[in-house]
């Protein structure tokens, strides 16, 4: 007979073992083997039926147990020592508190949609939530004091399964708060803290605050699965990117909004300080920056609080295609922010302006997150340099007077938190060399450098151990899956042989849009299945990956490769594992030799899945996207040849691409891999693993992506938020009012760098004089400059130099000021020079912030003078 109701009934432990509870609720243990050995040994077999979640091991273990572990004296030492060490942990000052705290921020509130912590706490779909939780992960390590953010999804994302004909099937497990690492953040009184947003028409949308401790990191959930809402409110929070485009508004606008207020809430509660810092990993939260305007709104104008709100936040864009922006019809984000909506006082059409787009080729009837994101930030990055250059490309329009290149939004290479992701056969086998926790925290390039005298058969036996742990891992998923397929168990003995633990294995796992080619390997078939099934170098394929509930495009990818992989002559040799997770890819990335990513290049904003292979020696094939675009050198790996000029046709493409990709693996991986000497270690093979560990080790660590915000963002927008006084945002939203009128009037009058008669040479200085119309600006207002270097055959300054130029006198009464500088002729060749005028104030994070430049009326671009 079926329940009509579910919950959890928490075990009472003996008192000598409560700090289990302890233990098992701070997700340190998900990265700490010493913990989850501790709490592996309380019940192996229970360890191994919770699937390696402690909350439910306890929960199931029996009583007679847990009385013989009260009884054991050598149990409960390691139980104290494992507390005493957490306690170190969370105390101990790590590498933030020996910086300059004047420098950094007190605190930082990370606002994302998801979070991959661990698969026991399943609130995640892909790479943006795993890249999450490492960032929270990397945070605690080096003792950041942040604050994570986010909503707490009932459904979580979806469980994959596969029918019998290989079609994605999804389920939605209902998820138990009282069964998660979670607690409610509690008020003085017992009761739990909640946020109230107010909806049209003045309906409440109440959701209730869970805390879950990631180390010294808090996360906060908000969950509106509670009383008070309506049958609608409830299920806001049901499921991660589920329901219609108002659901989502309605959950972005809980993100946002609601999590401001469940911050403040919890620094007042907990006494953490407040946070100056706010950073929005992509544009789901951008909604903070409204709720952040609306608190000051008592006291500060509108323009006034967008400057303050802007000084302190941070905001990371990761898709590198408009389509994967959030956009909302603009009647539909009137409505939630008129009079008798949420943030009555913060006028509707004002926030219509911040995501209006408003550059060449954009929506007018939409309003774009990313776009507000952009607009409620001084400080904005991409997650790779190549991502950097794209979106600088693709937001140019927001700043209309400069070239994409100039476009103020840097870039942060994403990482991976070494803990989560070094399998514990690669840290037995590097750990000693690195010599310590901090060397996977901060990732000391000279620490990872030892990594190089790693003895060949070392290597060797380290990667065909791993191999083989894959290769035990895979059968039994894939009996698992054939079973949930309708199959007889008499029908699956050739699940027992599936895949070889001594034959070359290429992995490939992640989500299933288009652009990621799941099915790029089957361009020819006959030709992948000769490398299959080769008599001398074969190769085997394990694949992962999951579509989107509503793409029913990436659905048909799953299945074409699916269908491929049942057919009995290749089906040895290649897999397809359903229902990916961060469970699986713990055994899945680490266990391949090779990690396959074939994306249209450059859709791939960063691509972290091939630093984890990296971080276990695992050689990245792959097209040159993302980070590989970056670290690729020529030794820890091989990059895809892409058919860039075949754009226009996206099936020449992909079998341009597809051959190239096949030729790779038959005549550079599978010969390299395969070319062993007398002791069967293939030398060359394993170099490029030691050179792999020891060059891209530290580079791809969650551990330098965090100090890199510390130092490069949180820290910068720290001493700006400090600098933003009441009266120094008003002076600076009246300043940007009267530049942008005085603009149109701003130009290069005159410009004059005449060379000697004899012809210019490789080193002279030429001095440069110019008149500047002011436009009623005051010198100290704008920033004129010298560009100048090389230039193409279309007269293009192609490898900038920029330098100032100097006021030569006061401005004339007719508002003209002239500048002299020298120019510099650094090149031989066609150089080219011009000058610029752009807006500069002490609060800007840049002159380019603006958008606002002015130029020699004669040219176009950076094409003043050509000098040949």
């Amino acid at each position: 007979m079926k329940a009509i109701r579910r919950f959890t009934v928490r075990t009472v432990l003996p008192e000598p073992l409560r700090p289990l509870r302890e233990l098992a609720r701070n997700l340190r243990w998900s990265w700490h083997p010493p913990t989850r050995e501790l709490l592996r040994s309380v019940d192996p077999d229970g360890w191994a039926a919770a699937g390696g979640d402690p909350l439910r091991l306890l929960a199931s273990v029996p009583a007679d147990r847990l009385a013989e572990l009260a009884r054991d004296r050598a149990f409960r030492r390691r139980l104290a020592a494992a507390a005493d060490d957490l306690g170190d942990y969370l105390a101990r000052p790590r590498w933030y508190q020996r910086q300059d705290p004047v420098r950094l921020p007190a605190a930082i509130a990370y606002f994302s949609p998801e979070y991959g912590i661990t698969a026991t706490l399943p609130q995640y779909s892909g790479g943006l939530g795993i890249l999450a939780g490492d960032h929270l992960k990397a945070a605690s390590d080096l003792g950041v004091p942040l604050i994570g953010v986010g909503l707490l999804y009932r459904h979580g994302y979806f469980r994959q399964s596969l029918d019998r004909d290989g079609w994605q099937r999804e389920q939605y497990p209902v998820l138990d708060p009282n069964a998660l690492p979670l607690e409610p953040l509690p008020r003085p009184d017992g009761t739990a803290v909640g946020v109230t947003l107010t909806l049209p028409g003045g309906r409440p949308l109440h959701a209730r605050v869970w805390k879950a401790q990631v180390g010294r990191v808090p996360l906060l959930l908000l969950d509106s699965d509670v009383e008070g809402n309506t049958a609608e409110g409830r299920e806001v929070t049901d499921r991660l990117y589920g329901g219609g485009s108002e659901h989502r508004l309605l959950q972005e606008m809980l993100l946002g909004i609601g999590g401001v207020r469940a911050v403040r809430a919890y620094c007042a509660l907990s006494g953490h300080p407040a946070p100056e810092v706010f950073h929005t990993n992509e544009g789901h939260a951008g909604f903070l920056g409204l709720e952040r305007v609306s608190e000051l709104s008592g006291r500060l104008d509108f323009d006034a609080a967008v400057e303050t709100v802007r000084s302190g936040t941070v905001f990371t864009t990761h898709t590198p295609v408009p389509a994967g922006i959030d956009r909302f019809e603009r009647g539909l984000i009137a409505r939630h922010f008129g009079d008798d909506g949420e943030l009555p006082g913060v006028p509707a059409d004002r926030v219509l302006d911040l995501g209006a787009e408003t550059y060449p080729g954009g929506d007018p009837g939409v309003f774009n997150m990313a776009v507000m994101g952009l607009r409620l930030a001084q400080r904005a990055n991409g997650v790779s340099t190549l991502h950097g250059a794209v979106s600088r490309e693709m937001f140019a329009g927001l700043w209309p007077g400069l070239d994409p290149d100039e476009v103020p939004i840097g870039s942060i290479t994403n990482g991976v938190h070494a803990p989560t992701w070094i399998a514990d056969a690669t840290l037995a086998a590097i750990g000693p060399r690195l010599g310590g926790e901090e060397a996977l925290a901060l990732g000391d390039e000279r620490t990872w450098a030892a990594l190089r005298d790693l003895p060949d058969a070392a290597v060797w036996e380290l990667r065909r151990v791993l191999r083989s742990r894959l290769v035990d891992d895979a059968r039994v998923r894939l009996r698992k899956s054939w079973l949930r397929r309708g199959a007889d168990r008499l029908e699956l003995g050739w699940t027992d042989d599936v895949l070889d633990p001594d034959v070359l294995t290429i992995g490939f796992a992640r989500r299933v849009p288009s652009y990621k080619r799941l099915t790029l390997m089957l361009r020819d078939r006959d030709r992948l299945t000769a490398l299959l099934l080769h008599p001398e170098r074969p190769v085997q394929f394990v694949v992962a990956g999951k579509a989107h509930p509503a793409d029913e495009g990436g659905k048909r990818l799953v299945r074409e490769l699916v269908r491929f992989a049942d057919d009995p002559a290749v089906r040895h040799r290649v897999v397809f594992l359903p229902d990916y997770d961060m469970g699986m890819a713990e055994t899945l990335v680490p266990g391949c030799d090779v990690w396959l990513n074939n994306p249209l290049r450059p859709l791939e904003a960063c691509g972290t899945s091939g630093m984890k292979a990296a971080l276990n020696g695992g050689l990245n094939l792959s097209v040159l996207d993302g980070w590989w675009d970056e670290w690729y050198d020529g030794r820890n790996g091989w990059p895809i040849p892409t058919a860039d000029g075949a754009d226009e046709d996206p099936e020449r493409r992909d079998d341009i691409e597809a051959a190239a990709l096949y030729d790779l693996i038959e005549q550079r991986v599978a010969p390299r891999f395969y070319d062993t000497g007398r002791d069967g270690v293939p030398a060359e093979w394993t170099g490029m693993v030691r050179h792999t560990l020891a060059t891209l080790g530290p580079k791809v660590l969650a551990g330098r992506m965090v100090r890199d915000y510390v130092e490069q963002l949180y820290g910068p927008a720290a001493r700006a938020h400090r600098a933003a006084t009441d009266q120094a945002v008003r002076d600076l939203a009246a300043w940007k009012d009267r530049v942008r009128r005085a603009w149109p009037s701003v130009r290069v009058d005159q410009l004059d760098a005449a060379p000697p008669d004899s012809g210019p040479e490789v080193g002279a200085d030429l001095p440069l004089r110019a008149r500047v119309a002011l436009g009623g600006l005051q010198p100290s207002d704008v920033d004129v400059q010298l560009v100048y270097g090389p230039v193409d055959d279309a007269d293009r300054i192609t490898a900038a130099t920029v330098r100032p130029l100097k006021p030569a006198a006061a401005p004339a009464p007719d508002g003209t000021a002239p500048y002299e500088g020298t120019l510099p002729l650094t090149h031989g060749g066609p150089f080219g020079y011009t000058v610029r005028v752009l807006p500069t104030h002490p609060l800007l994070a840049s002159p380019a912030e603006l958008g606002l430049v002015a130029l020699p009326l004669e040219t176009e671009g950076m094409t003043a003078g050509v000098l040949r």
